[in-house]
C-alpha cells in the first residue's frame, strides 16, 4: 500500500427511505431524525454545485 492509502474495509449501511421518491435506500452513515436523505438517482438533484 502506498504512503497516504488507507483500508477501511467494508463499510456499515444503514437503511433510509428516500426523502424525495420515499424508495428505500441504504447509505453508509446512520441517518437523523429531521435531516433528509436521498438515494443515489435524487441526490445529485439536491447537491449544491461546486464554485471554483
Amino acid at each position: 500500500m502506498a504512503y497516504g492509502q488507507r483500508s477501511f474495509g467494508p463499510r456499515e449501511m444503514h437503511k433510509a427511505t428516500c426523502s424525495d421518491c420515499g424508495k428505500e435506500c441504504e447509505v453508509p452513515f446512520k441517518p437523523t431524525e429531521g435531516r433528509a436523505v436521498y438515494c443515489k438517482d435524487c441526490y445529485p438533484k439536491h447537491r449544491k454545485p461546486r464554485e471554483f
